[in-house]
């Protein structure tokens, strides 16, 4: 009795204690995330058609910051006469697809007559109708690069690339045209590009305040292999490129001609070699890393291409290669020990370190089984103990400084986690060579955290999403916003996650399974349902004098697929609304 009183008595004094220091600013110890954390923050995983399950090409991207959740279909049009086109800036804080708030035009491009496609319109466009998908992340770089009297942030090019261009090698081609003739304005940026044949991860960054233009580099991941980006730098060499012998001259007043260095594996910007050693990144002589001339460090200053994402991911991917945090540089892409399917990159992108001894957070968070003393143990170095349910894994510094303040140990520090509660939206885009485009390419998307968030499907032949989609919900709460339905249950079940997580990982389950069993129906119903009324049309032809529209049956098959998405986003925001609710009533008492 003595010692259960006692552990009353300690009980109340930890939680006043507790209060007290939350309550107030600790300031013993700061363990703030570094500021380029708590900004442009994103993860991207890439694969080749050998390295997956079912031979598609996947790439990823988890928008891991403030930026808009509304996404919709921009149609596909047909140019009558050569024209222009505006490129804009601020386009990805906007509250719904017409407002221009916070929104310039930085410049015009030709817009030749012809015809665009049509593109998943996300805050960094991410797919179109021929399944073409981007994923990215920023990684910064040097902030003497930056130039912004470039016309062309990093979601404009993506934005132009989908609309123009329906393979990897076109688009990246088109953007580095776009980037030699008017210029990059943005920081150093990362994308993941892909079709149904090919994976490519593309690096760019400015050229620095003397010179609009920009430099660049790509490579092809090997058809058996994981690409992983978060937020660093990660191509090294170029050597399958030969570097000019001389500067391209231009004529006065006008740039040089866009000859850019092109390989099988490897292309580049023509001046990638030249601006870093003009700019000193670079001695001329030895081996040229574009990592080590561009950027030089990670986010927390070490001389490397990779951090705690990067190596994490890929070691659970190839266990067996031992990669360590030792290694000065990590490859830019593995071949995984096992093939992956795209169920595996949605699970590593939802992914908080869980049972990792230094990274998951609630390791630390543990409580004795019973009332028996510990003796001064500490909880989470004794057997008898347990993970506490008010434990989480997506504790904000403000927390972990508090806990340090009760405790003093100095293993309370941030961790960055793959999945993150400030994320805006995720996809995972499918790829598939040996279906229909408007079938074979799936974009698995999730709104707010994606390690708790559900996923539902968007096809490539798409051409509407439901209005929630279509309504931003970072400015405001706002009900017809899709994202605060499934905001609301997570950030409550974080409260007490230990007791909660049984039922939002299930009910995320339940609709990756739904999905799986339930996509190849879809891809055959759709297209029954063009070889149906491809078959009806040709009947009516022969009894009918009257023409029968071509593209009627595409469009009924259109139309199904837009509402099976729409049924399942619908299902989804039933079950998230009745978790919300459930919890209310489990926390009815208190938190």
């Amino acid at each position: 009795m003595r010692h259960h009183l006692l552990g009353r008595k300690r009980a109340l004094i930890s939680l006043t204690a507790w209060t007290l220091f939350y309550a107030v600013s600790v300031s013993a110890q700061s363990f703030d995330e570094p500021e380029s954390l708590l900004g442009d923050n994103c993860t991207s995983i890439l694969a080749g058609r050998k390295a997956t399950t079912d031979g598609s090409v996947i790439t990823s991207h988890t928008c891991d910051s403030w930026y808009r959740t509304w996404m919709r279909w921009v149609p596909a049009a047909d140019i009558e006469r050569d024209t222009v086109m505006d490129i804009y800036e601020g386009r990805m804080h906007t509250e719904y697809p017409g407002s221009m708030d916070g929104v310039k035009v930085k410049g015009q491009i030709p817009q030749p007559a012809g015809h665009t496609y049509r593109y998943l319109d996300t805050a960094y466009p991410c797919l179109n109708e021929h399944q073409l998908g981007i994923g990215e992340t920023t990684f910064s770089g040097r902030d003497t690069l930056q130039n912004k009297e470039g016309m062309f942030m990093i979601e404009e090019l993506c934005r132009v690339a989908l609309q123009r261009c329906t393979k990897a090698r076109e688009a990246i081609l088109l953007m580095g045209r776009l980037i030699h003739e008017y210029g990059y304005g943005d920081s150093g940026e990362c994308l993941t590009i892909a079709d149904t044949e090919e994976a490519w991860i593309f690096e760019v960054l400015g050229e620095g305040p003397d010179q609009v233009g920009g430099v660049w580099a790509a490579l092809r991941i090997p058809d058996d292999e994981v690409c992983v980006s978060a937020n660093i730098s990660r191509i090294g060499s170029l050597s399958t490129l030969t570097p000019p012998t001389k500067p391209a001259k231009a004529k006065k007043g006008k740039k040089p001609a866009y000859t850019p260095l092109v390989s099988d594996t490897q292309m580049a910007s023509q001046n990638v070699f030249d601006v870093a050693r003009k700019l000193g990144f670079w001695d001329g002589t030895s081996e040229f890393s574009f990592w080590r001339a561009y950027s030089g460090v990670n986010y927390f200053d070490e001389p490397k291409n990779y951090s705690t994402r990067e190596l994490y991911i890929m070691q659970q991917l190839a266990p067996s290669l031992g990669l360590n945090d030792t290694m000065d540089e990590l490859p830019v892409s593995i071949r995984p020990d096992s093939l992956v399917s795209y169920r595996k990159v949605i699970s590593l992108l939802g992914t908080w370190y869980e049972g990792d001894k230094q990274l998951d957070l609630t390791q630390k968070m543990r409580i004795p089984k019973s009332n028996r003393d510990l003796a001064g143990k500490k909880p989470w170095a004794s057997e008898d103990s347990i993970i506490s349910p008010v434990a989480n894994p997506w504790m904000n510094n403000r927390l972990i400084n508090t806990l340090y303040a009760l405790t003093g140990d100095d293993d309370w520090h941030w961790v960055r986690t793959v999945a993150v509660p400030q994320c805006a939206y995720s996809t995972v885009i499918q790829l598939r060579d040996w279906l229909p485009d408007a079938v074979g390419g799936v974009c698995w998307t999730s709104l707010d955290n994606p390690g708790q968030s559900p996923r539902f499907p968007i096809f490539c032949g798409s051409t509407e999403l439901p209005k929630m989609l279509q309504v931003c919900g970072q400015h405001r709460y706002r009900d017809d916003a899709l994202v605060w339905h499934y905001r609301q249950a997570n950030k409550l079940a974080t409260v007490r996650w230990g007791e909660c997580r049984k039922d939002i990982e299930s009910a995320q389950r339940y609709f990756l399974d739904k999905a799986e069993r339930e996509l190849p129906f879809v891809e055959q119903e759709y297209m029954g349902i063009l070889r149906s009324t491809t078959t009806a049309d040709e009947v009516s032809d022969k009894e009918s004098s009257l023409p029968t529209e071509k593209n009627q049956g595409e469009a009924i098959a259109t139309d199904f697929l837009n509402g099976y998405t729409a049924d399942f986003i619908g299902a989804t925001v039933l079950r998230w609304d009745e978790l919300y609710r459930q919890y209310w009533r489990k926390f009815w008492s208190g938190f």
